[in-house]
């Protein structure tokens, strides 16, 4: 099985927006939630800008159908959501390679989406990694969440990737983790 990983074009915004449809937390098969879930809805409207404005859409595709993806946007972006917002207001409860986080510095990454037919074939990690390497390009720290119901990303998250738990909050009655790592290796 060959993956390749490439930044999205707009002609991948239907394709991207159906798989994540099938693991959004308001359209999930209820057997799926226990393999982790998505929490922030999109529109066409949030990934057209996510792609020209930000160059932070990331997908797999395996021959021509996409298997995965991963978001990755400057906190400006983010910012149209009050979770953001709150996590903008709280990013220098912590640090990251020494530093104080800001939005200066660091990026929000996520959510990420593997078709559960993938999982388990490296995707994931590939993916992250790809993304990984694009952001570099930017930011020194990358700065994500994961919601404490959530234990299959976070065990993704926590065992196959450089991130760390940095600290924990709570927003809207949710418990999350706040993870951050460095973007380059």
């Amino acid at each position: 099985m060959e993956i390749a990983f490439k930044r999205a074009s707009l002609t991948d915004v239907d394709e991207v927006l159906a798989l994540h449809y099938k693991y959004q937390i308001d359209s999930i098969n209820e057997a799926d939630k226990a393999d982790g879930f998505i929490t922030t809805a999109f529109t066409p409207a949030h990934l057209t800008r996510l792609i020209q404005e930000e160059e932070g859409l990331f997908i797999a595709c395996v021959e021509d159908e996409i298997v995965a993806y991963a978001m990755a946007a400057s906190w400006s972006f983010w910012l149209q959501w009050p979770l953001f917002e709150y996590m903008v207001n709280h990013l220098n409860d912590a640090e990251c390679l020494n530093q104080v986080i800001t939005v200066d510095n660091s990026y929000q990454y996520g959510p990420v989406c593997v078709d559960k037919s993938y999982r388990g074939s490296g995707v994931f990690e590939q993916i992250f990694n790809y993304s990984l390497a694009e952001m570099h390009k930017r930011f020194p720290i990358m700065v994500t969440f994961i919601n404490k119901i959530n234990p299959r990303s976070f065990a993704a998250h926590t065992g196959k990737t450089p991130l760390q738990v940095i600290n924990e909050f709570e927003f809207n009655n949710n418990q999350y983790y706040k993870l951050a790592c460095k973007t380059a290796t």
